[in-house]
């Protein structure tokens, strides 16, 4: 086993890096999306927070956590996936890219932006008529119509939709996908 060296900094040096100033924080790169879903992630978390909380404390759980922290997570992983289409992160594969002329990558590129578009047209068209059939459900613990998560995972879609087609506009733009770097950001 090897013996790990380090070099000896004194107290002096360790205490002025706490002394350095701070860089401002830049929140302009984050959209609408961003912060709801950050919001529905914060409130899945609460809701885990206090089923744990009562079931294991108190030893008498609050049935409604459980519902109402799988509602947040649906929201948060569809509006999440909002955030990663805007951000052009969601899983793809590069290597063709790399491999092809730049003129057949940028080809091959904006035909997967159309797929993708026309993915999230349907998808959002299928949802609406989900959400029409189903929409004015109950929730089983909470008296709540079920259409409330059904129309923001709608709404997810339909923003996907959206910005894959700024996504499309942008690789139009400047010819083809960036792949060494995320795609367009903003909101």
């Amino acid at each position: 086993m090897s013996e790990d060296h380090h070099s000896q900094i004194t107290a002096e040096e360790m205490a002025q890096a706490f002394e350095e100033e701070a860089e401002p924080v830049d929140l302009s790169g984050h959209a609408i999306e961003d912060w709801v879903t950050l919001a529905a992630f914060w409130g899945m978390s609460l809701c885990v927070f206090l089923q744990f909380f009562t079931r294991y404390v108190l030893n008498n759980s609050l049935a409604w956590t459980e519902e109402i922290a799988i509602n947040c997570l649906i929201v948060t992983v569809f509006l999440g996936s909002a955030m990663c289409v805007r951000m052009s992160r969601h899983i793809r594969v590069d290597f063709i890219y790399r491999y092809l002329p730049r003129t057949a990558g940028r080809w091959l590129a904006l035909a997967v932006d159309l797929v993708t578009i026309g993915f999230f047209a349907y998808a959002s068209w299928l949802l609406w008529r989900y959400v029409a059939v189903v929409g004015g459900e109950r929730m089983v613990t909470i008296d709540l119509p079920r259409g409330i998560v059904f129309y923001a995972v709608f709404a997810s879609f339909v923003l996907m939709f959206l910005r894959a087609v700024q996504v499309f506009v942008h690789d139009w733009r400047e010819e083809g996908p960036r792949l060494d770097e995320p795609g367009p950001a903003g909101g």
